[in-house]
């Protein structure tokens, strides 16, 4: 791992946004960019030094822009999936969290060497 690599932060949307029954299942995209933008303006509480943060959406949520501060990528499938793509391919280069409370998903990135925190990281309830 190189020693000044970023922490990378990935954020699995859908997890994160239905952690809180505030209507979200109304407005899936809306409830994404609203989580987006918090991401942007507060970045990971807690987090010292830089990170690259990555919003990870999927279903009526794909098509989420990024903005200054948090890149999103649209899962062409399974948002998990791609959360443990993105996280096989950063494997051994730099640290990186991966946002969620699902928990096969925590199995998966955690072998692969991820750290893990759950949806109240990045939205209090």
């Amino acid at each position: 791992m190189e020693e000044n690599a970023s922490l990378l932060v990935v954020v699995d949307a859908a997890n994160v946004v239905g952690s809180v029954p505030d209507g979200w299942w109304r407005d899936r995209r809306g409830a994404a960019e609203r989580l987006r933008d918090r991401l942007a303006v507060d970045g990971v509480p807690g987090g010292a030094g830089p990170a690259e943060v990555v919003l990870v959406v999927e279903g009526a949520a794909r098509g989420v822009e990024s903005v200054t501060g948090v890149r999103v990528e649209s899962a062409p499938g399974s948002g998990d999936d791609h959360i443990v793509e993105l996280v096989a391919r950063a494997a051994g280069d730099r640290p990186v969290l991966v946002v969620t409370a699902d928990r096969g998903l925590r199995r998966r990135v955690t072998e692969l060497g991820a750290e893990v925190a759950g949806p109240r990281t990045v939205r209090p309830g």
